[in-house]
């Protein structure tokens, strides 16, 4: 019997790692000589740098400017010439607590571990873009890489959105040259921006509008930073010839994935696709029995591009059976996903406390899973795969 592991995290509770190594520990209750796969996953937001150094990556910490220009330690994960990139870890809500400031905080961070992460290398990055305290369209990021924002009279203008309400034009000359695209040969690293909303830059539904009132910004806020964006685009467009302002997504961590688009090429698609495609997930799935996955809560928020789904998507292409494990799984979601090949088992073994369900996941997990095991054939030539 051959498994792919691959859960996402329990948040809370369990890293993807230990999830994984839970339910390949129930596995091997039943069947001692199992070959267990173990391929933590994530979304490409909170949790998926973890999820990488827990499989052997290296950790970069390097102190980069916070969402307000004071510095903080940020942690990404490297791994041969990959990198992966949380920009929460340096622009994220989480650094300010109550001091959020709409109209000054800066994906400036971001930009830098982004270029750390160059100067070591990479060249294939995937930023996740989740948790982002910032709404300055990128510009703080596209900064550190060597971009400059220009008043009418020339001057360099901080990369904040109190002070891009002047911007002007958008010099792109001195961009970092393995992130600027160049026709023909295409560029010298592939970046990657993990992005599961599918808002554009600007109006009712764009950045500033849907995001910005969770940032700190009031009404009178929104719509001066929708006004930034707004600026910016046109510069954006004068500068690079591409006017991605309806791009789905150009909207989501403010603009940041709009930004590393238009300038650098980047490509936005849906976080569990690019982790899986980094982990080699479709390869490992190949002539594979059964794939084990996982997250918390298995709910209607799971069919819309969390990791059981993403990962489900992959197997059925694999003609691979799944089995879903949730810390809790709603029973109105159970439909869809039986009809995406999924079969969704809770782990607790009853009602439980919130904190005894969280103590206990690691022990519920493996349970759960040599419940299952016990009950599955052992190849997929007995279930007809």
């Amino acid at each position: 019997m051959r498994v792919v592991v691959a859960p996402d995290k329990f948040k809370g509770s369990l890293d993807a790692a230990g999830v994984a190594a839970a339910l390949a520990a129930g596995i091997r209750d039943i069947v001692p000589d199992a070959i267990c796969d173990l391929i933590p996953m994530a979304d490409g937001g909170d949790g998926t740098v973890d999820a990488f150094v827990a499989s052997g990556a290296s950790a970069i910490t390097v102190r980069v400017s916070g969402p307000l220009g004071v510095p903080v330690s940020a942690t990404y994960a490297r791994d041969g010439a990959a990198a992966v990139v949380e920009m929460a870890a340096a622009s994220g809500l989480a650094l300010l607590g109550d001091g959020l400031d709409a109209r000054r905080a800066t994906t400036l961070g971001t930009g830098e571990l982004l270029r750390d992460a160059l100067d070591h290398g990479a060249t294939r990055i995937v930023l996740g873009i989740g948790g982002s305290a910032t709404t300055d369209g990128g510009a703080g990021a596209l900064a550190a890489l060597g971009a400059r924002f220009l008043d009418a009279a020339g001057t360099t203008l901080e990369p904040t959105p109190e002070a891009l309400a002047r911007v002007a034009r958008v010099d792109l000359s001195a961009l970092d040259a393995r992130l600027r695209p160049s026709a023909g040969s295409g560029q010298a690293v592939d970046l990657a921006i993990a992005c599961d909303v599918d808002n554009p830059l600007l109006g009712a539904s764009g950045a500033a509008a849907v995001y910005g009132p969770q940032k700190g910004a009031s009404p009178e806020d929104v719509a001066f930073l929708d006004g930034v964006l707004a600026r910016l685009a046109g510069a954006m467009t004068a500068a690079t010839g591409r006017d991605l302002r309806a791009l789905p997504g150009a909207g989501a961590a403010g603009g940041l994935g709009w930004a590393l688009a238009s300038a650098c090429g980047a490509r936005l698609e849906r976080g569990v696709v690019l982790i899986a495609e980094l982990r080699g997930l479709a390869a490992a799935l190949r002539g594979a029995d059964w794939c084990f996955t996982g997250e918390g809560r298995i709910d209607e928020q799971t069919l819309r591009g969390k990791v059981v789904d993403g990962v489900a998507a992959l197997a059925r292409a694999a003609r691979v059976p799944v089995i879903a494990f949730g810390g809790s799984v709603e029973l109105a979601a159970e439909p869809a996903l039986r009809a995406r090949g999924v079969v969704c088992v809770p782990i607790a073994p009853g009602p439980l406390a919130l904190h005894d369900a969280i103590v206990g996941a690691a022990a519920n997990l493996r349970a759960a899973a040599a419940r299952v095991t016990a009950l599955l054939p052992s190849s997929r030539t007995d279930h007809g795969g």
